[in-house]
């Protein structure tokens, strides 16, 4: 694997698996590609540069604050080049609006950027006391406070428990349902403090770190727009065509995983039955068998690499 590393990244935010994602993706530099997470226009960048004249790159985004970052930094390739903003499990209309049918290669950067967690006013964070929010979609209606203050106690410690895989899941909610009753809770801060209550000193890590996951995975509808973008994704590529997928936690990668097997496997019958009566065909080929992970001077700079894995199929 090539440790070299590219210069194409900006202090918006530095792709991960960059190199690694470029050589896996450009398979035609002739060819029509997707970036479904614009983000900072790092991979965006790098792809428009391994790209002919006559090739082309769609991006979308549903953060405007991404968008319009990166519009200015990829002006010089605006011949080649446009952005829509959406939210990536409506990519097929996006390639549909971008006058495309079927493209050589799609790539998802999942989940939040170093951006989005650093900027104080969107909440992301329960390193900043701020308003809560969490919502990479301002437009969206349902935000952090929403979840936090209006959910029952039991939906909100299956979220927890499910999306931030929190042993006290049950705790943390019973607290915070106990809290909002005297009044609501507004800030990072207060959420942080009710968490620390049910921990009691006994975390290695920060004890709002999976909690706040789950609630922002909640907010966004994370892991049900991955499942829902896998199948448009494959759908919309040509035959020889790659999607690839970097995660960034468990949860999300074991969705990519086994998507990606089910696709690869086709049939769907019971190893009981002796011959196939579902009459599914294997969609891809695993270009990637096991997960690329960052290596080398990657890790050394990139602090965000170190959960990242990066999955490539291809269709056939």
């Amino acid at each position: 694997m090539n440790e070299k590393l590219d210069d194409t990244f900006s202090d918006y935010h530095i792709p991960v698996l960059f190199n690694e994602t470029i050589e896996n993706l450009i398979i035609n530099k002739d060819g029509v590609y997707l970036d479904c997470t614009l983000g900072g226009g790092g991979h965006s960048e790098g792809i428009l540069k391994h790209l002919s004249e006559k090739g082309k790159l769609i991006s979308m985004d549903q953060d405007q604050q991404a968008i319009d970052f990166a519009s200015k930094r990829l002006e010089p390739y605006k011949d080649k080049w446009q952005v829509f903003k959406e939210n990536f499990e409506n990519l097929d209309t996006v390639i549909y609006m971008a006058g495309e049918s079927e493209i050589d290669g799609i790539l998802m950067d999942i989940g939040v950027s170093s951006t989005q967690l650093d900027d104080e006013d969107r909440g992301f964070s329960y390193r900043f006391d701020t308003k809560l929010d969490m919502r990479m979609d301002k437009s969206n209606p349902i935000s952090a406070y929403d979840i936090v203050n209006n959910y029952e106690e039991e939906r909100l410690s299956k979220i927890i428990y499910d999306y931030g895989e929190e042993r006290f899941a049950r705790k943390i909610a019973r607290y915070i349902c106990e809290s909002r009753q005297e009044k609501a809770i507004e800030t990072t801060g207060e959420l942080v403090a009710i968490i620390r209550r049910a921990y009691h000193g006994r975390s290695k890590k920060h004890p709002a770190k999976k909690t706040f996951q789950a609630i922002r995975i909640e907010v966004n509808r994370e892991l049900e727009v991955l499942e829902v973008s896998i199948e448009k994704a494959v759908k919309c590529l040509k035959v020889g065509g790659r999607l690839g997928i970097i995660t960034f936690h468990s949860l999300e990668d074991r969705i990519v995983k086994n998507k990606f097997r089910e696709l690869a496997k086709g049939c769907t019958c019971p190893p009981t039955i002796p011959i196939c009566i579902c009459g599914k065909k294997p969609q891809v080929k695993l270009v990637t068998k096991k997960p690329i992970c960052a290596t080398g001077t990657e890790l050394d700079y990139n602090n965000r690499a170190h959960s990242a894995k990066l999955r490539v199929i291809e269709k056939i």
